[in-house]
């Protein structure tokens, strides 16, 4: 009988050979080819920064680490293929004519490079990519420092847990994944070729199989041998007790010595692999192996929950007293809330004597009170000082202090950007929106305390709105006065600009950058971006952009550049990728330049016996308008990087501003000379250093619980503080807590202890679930005082101090608050509660908060109207924080607050904020004639206000009240000339309720 003939693969020309090779290549440029864009990209970007150091050093690291892994991982599969093809049976049994392992037999054999070399391959290829990433922990490893501390448990400086310890279970990880793998290579490929048969009863198993899976077997033991040794230094973060970070009574007494016990088990177990292999015997493995996890069972688990459930939890503040010692002193440490960075005073505000007195003669805090809230104010800003609808400012604003005319002053801040998004549907073309609208122009300021209000006695005045400084271009070509004077004041890199822009070129080509309203004049002359005159360039970004414009357009030429990666927070991530970056970053004005300034913070996972935090959680609060952090883990931070932005030539400038932080001496010999010491900080831009957000969230979070002393007060828990909840947002009244938080705020002010008012960030802390005060925190921004935290302790019984919730609900139900609120909230206007500060002024907490206005219109903007101040449960409410604290002090306790200004920039002679009711007063006293017209004049303002409120007409509102508010005073001066009174009292509950027609403090 003929035989079949054999079917084989067509043979090629060299032609068709050649074009599979062109394909394959042309397929590898598509899959490479946009990593490899990006690549060249980015290394355009690092050059163009002065940052390339950082940019080569990571690339090397990752590629050391591709093949490092790859070949690791893929060797091991390799060797072990290798192994069990060479070992297979020379006479492959055959299990019946239909060998169901025959024909893939016969595929391997026939493609053994196939199977052989491109198994290995892609299986290192994928290991390789997904390795590279963790180029951090081999970058610390071998650039670890000492940080000349060391941990209560072992002795060992924390330098290991911090560099080596993750390297280590890193490594140890990868030595899992590549021992599995070649295990399951070798179980395939011997059972492909015979030498595991699964027919007969049991099965067999070919000697060369068993030695060469036992030796995998036992090569894996060992391993988890070793990771029993590291696991005992990961217990000085575990989380066993719900308490409190770090090892435990039965970490230290049960789990730590059973680690060691089956660490010394996996060694005999592992040995016992590699003698069973070579004696052909897997009783012995086996019986090893039944040990190891009876052991595991045993010792590892059955013993630590006998001894939590029986000796630890009846007992627990003895038991755990030494180990939540240490975590108070680690948690301390970890996130610098040391004793010699914090100063705790008990603050007795109900003893407190004169207090009255006091405020009168107050003239560090109540004359610097801020009325102006820089998460409410966008608006204002937007539609106020905006000029052109492609300038724009972010939804939250900043706040910084200025030095002018000699005095500090505190500022709401912003930097007028560019923002393509709001250009109209005729201006949105490619041209106008990457090369004519390309930056913003101007510093916008206003001082915190002031508003714009006219005089009370001109019926007809507008006004609550910023008294606004501007820095820009038409102020210098105008040669106008500024009082934080810019000598560049162009910004190409902010907030807003999120896309790339071309600039420069030569004029009469390009078609010119837009530097106003109406100037396309301008052409770029600062130092940053890419060139793009070249075609290669050009060629490169508009293929990264997938734009054919960047190719063709004329207007590119000669001195022509790209800028991207425009955001401030955005540059700084890419040229310090070992820092964790604060989320709002906020301009200033230094040496006549506008630069960003941005927190960097170092942070490690794992710190031994330091508290675990969620740096997503505790860093979320009420504040809108800014990105949040990731939500991650930390067991250590310090604010070790102060990093510059040059708004318009994107410098980025690192300073090391904690030169003795281990962390950042270990990056700063991964990259070398990228941070600047702390000696190298201008002295101009240290005075504009505020201490960040973000860290003084962490901290105040910790602050709440480990300002105890002994672990007796820890383990109660009595004496624990909450952060608040922000009663001015919706939910904020919440009493169980379910609210955001309250965010920190930051105010000039004096605190007790200090000489002078300060630029500080400052939080109110209530007792643990209740709704009363229990402490006040701040943190200096000065430079002579950065960071040095003062807590005042508040009586937590007896005459408690009320906390925000509970000032809010009292603002709320007073009588005048009532009143007013039902002729401002109306169909045509919403009330926005601004921010709510606690304040420590004349021996007690004075509550402070405004409030504003806005019509429910897209382009309206909010307008202060009132002023609400609390200090021991009396209210103050008007239209001025004088007149406020008038009420609630005395006439004249006001008297040193800053006074309004005019449109102008001029202060007025103010009138005092008067008072006004839903309804005419009645006339109690003699009907002299000054007092009928004045009951007739609020009649007719009444009136006029209920058709402003129908017609939702904001101005007219406003000027109704505005008469009203004059109408009242004239009737309560007419009617206390008539009956001769003598001035009262103060009282907690004022007679009157102010009207939003002044000025505030």
């Amino acid at each position: 009988m003929a035989s079949r003939p054999s079917i084989g693969l067509p043979k090629l020309s060299r032609r068709s050979r050649i074009l599979l090779i062109i394909a394959a290549v042309i397929v590898l440029i598509l899959l490479v080819g946009a990593r490899l864009l990006d690549t060249y990209v980015e290394w355009l970007w690092f050059g163009e920064v002065g940052f390339r150091s950082v940019f080569t050093t990571q690339i090397l690291t990752r590629i050391a680490l591709f093949f490092a892994i790859g070949i690791f991982v893929g060797g091991s599969l390799a060797i072990s293929l290798i192994v069990a093809y060479r070992t297979r049976p020379v006479f492959v049994p055959v299990s019946g004519a239909e060998d169901p392992l025959a024909r893939y037999r016969s595929t391997v054999v026939q493609r053994l490079r196939l199977f052989g070399i491109g198994l290995p391959l892609v299986t290192g290829l994928i290991a390789g990519w997904t390795g590279q990433g963790d180029w951090q922990k081999v970058q610390l490893l071998f650039n670890a420092v000492p940080f000349g501390q060391t941990d209560p448990e072992f002795n060992i400086d924390i330098g290991f847990y911090a560099f080596k310890l993750p390297f280590y279970e890193w490594l140890i990880g990868w030595f899992y994944v590549a021992l599995v793998i070649a295990f399951i290579g070798a179980v395939i490929t011997h059972y492909l070729f015979g030498g595991i048969r699964l027919a007969g009863r049991g099965g067999q198993l070919s000697g060369p199989a068993r030695v060469h899976l036992s030796m995998v077997a036992g090569l894996f033991v060992l391993v988890y041998a070793i990771d029993y040794f590291f696991d005992r230094y990961t217990l000085l973060w575990s989380s066993r007790n719900d308490q409190f970070t770090g090892a435990s009574y039965t970490d230290l007494n049960a789990v730590m010595p059973a680690k060691l016990i089956l660490m010394s088990i996996a060694i005999f177990c592992a040995i016992a692999f590699f003698v069973g292999a070579f004696l052909r015997n897997l009783q012995l493995p086996a019986i090893a192996l039944v040990l190891l996890v009876l052991s595991g069972l045993l010792v590892g688990v059955a013993w630590p929950a006998v001894l939590e459930q029986f000796s630890v939890k009846p007992n627990a503040n003895e038991k755990e007293a030494k180990s939540i010692e240490r975590n108070l002193n680690a948690t301390k440490q970890a996130f610098g809330l040391t004793d010699d960075k914090i100063t705790i005073d008990n603050y007795q505000t109900g003893s407190a004597t004169s207090t009255d007195q006091q405020i009168r003669n107050d003239t560090g805090t109540i004359p610097n009170t801020r009325l102006l809230d820089p998460s409410i104010l966008s608006p204002t800003f937007n539609q106020r000082e905006a000029r052109a609808n492609f300038y724009s400012f972010p939804d939250k604003l900043d706040i910084d202090r200025y030095t002018v005319d000699g005095k500090v002053q505190d500022y709401i801040v912003a930097a007028r950007e560019v923002a393509t998004s709001k250009l109209t549907d005729t201006q949105n073309t490619w041209i106008n929106k990457h090369m004519v609208y390309t930056h913003g122009n101007g510093f916008v300021a206003a001082p915190a305390n002031k508003i714009d209000r006219a005089p009370s006695t001109d019926a007809s005045a507008q006004g609550g709105y910023p008294v606004f400084t501007v820095s820009d271009l038409n102020a210098i070509n105008t040669k106008q006065k500024m009082d934080i004077p810019v000598t560049e004041p162009r910004i190409y890199y902010g907030e807003l600009t999120q896309d790339y822009a071309i600039v420069g070129g030569s004029p009469g080509e390009a078609p010119g950058e837009a530097d106003s309203a109406n100037d396309k004049s301008y052409f770029y002359k600062g130092s940053g971006g890419v060139p793009v005159n070249g075609w290669f360039n050009r060629l490169v970004f508009s293929a990264y952009y997938g734009e054919r414009n960047i190719l063709f357009n004329t207007g590119i030429g000669d001195g022509s550049k790209i800028i991207y990666n425009r955001d401030p927070r955005e540059r700084v991530k890419l040229a310090a990728p070992w820092l964790t970056v604060d989320t709002d970053p906020y301009p200033a004005v230094v040496d006549g330049k506008i630069m960003w300034i941005v927190d960097g913070y170092t942070t490690l996972d794992n710190y031994p016996y330091a508290q675990s935090t969620s740096l997503g959680q505790v860093t979320t609060d009420s504040l809108a308008g800014v990105p949040r952090q990731q939500d991650r883990k930390i067991g250590y931070i310090r604010n070790s990087v102060k990093a510059t932005v040059d708004a318009f030539n994107g410098t980025v400038t690192l300073y090391g501003i904690d030169d003795q932080d281990p962390v950042l001496k270990a990056w700063s010999k991964v990259f070398p000379g990228t941070v600047q010491p702390s000696s190298a900080v201008p002295e101009e831009l240290r005075k504009h250093f505020r201490y960040p957000e973000d860290l003084f969230k962490v901290q105040r979070d910790l602050l709440a619980r480990y300002h105890v002393k002994t672990p007796q007060e820890f383990f109660s828990a009595q004496t624990f503080w909450d952060v608040p909840s922000d009663p001015t947002k919706e939910g904020g009244l919440d009493p169980t807590g379910n609210a955001a938080k309250q965010p920190p705020y930051y105010v000039l002010a004096q605190a007790p202890g200090q000489s002078q008012p300060t630029f500080q960030v400052t939080s109110a802390l209530n007792s643990l679930k209740q709704q009363f005060l229990a402490a006040w925190v701040s943190v200096s921004s000065d430079p002579a005082d950065y960071g040095h935290f003062r807590v005042l302790r508040l009586p937590t019984e007896g005459d408690t101090t009320p906390g925000p919730i509970q000032v809010q609900n009292q603002f709320r139900t007073t009588d005048q608050f009532t009143r007013d609120r039902t002729l401002f909230q109306n169909t045509g206007t919403d009330i926005q509660y601004g921010n709510l500060l606690t304040l420590p002024v004349g021996g007690g907490l004075l509550y402070v908060e405004p409030i504003y206005l806005k019509q429910k219109d897209i382009n309206a903007f909010p307008q202060l109207a009132r002023v609400l101040v609390s200090y021991k449960n009396r209210v103050g409410f008007s239209s001025t924080l004088e007149e406020a604290l008038n009420q609630v002090f005395g006439p004249g306790s006001g008297a040193n607050t800053t006074k309004p200004e005019d449109n102008t920039g001029n202060t007025p002679s103010t009138t005092p904020g008067t008072s006004s009711t839903a309804t005419p007063p009645a006339n109690n006293g003699a009907a002299t004639p000054e007092v009928s017209q004045a009951v007739t004049d609020i009649q007719n303002a009444i009136a006029k206000i209920n058709t402003a409120q129908k017609a939702g007409n904001l101005g007219d509102l406003g000027k109704a009240l505005e008469e009203l508010d004059a109408a009242t005073k004239r009737f309560t001066d007419a009617k206390a000339k008539a009956a001769q009174p003598t001035n009262p009292p103060p009282s907690s509950n004022p007679p009157s309720s102010p009207t939003p027609g002044q000025g505030g403090g």
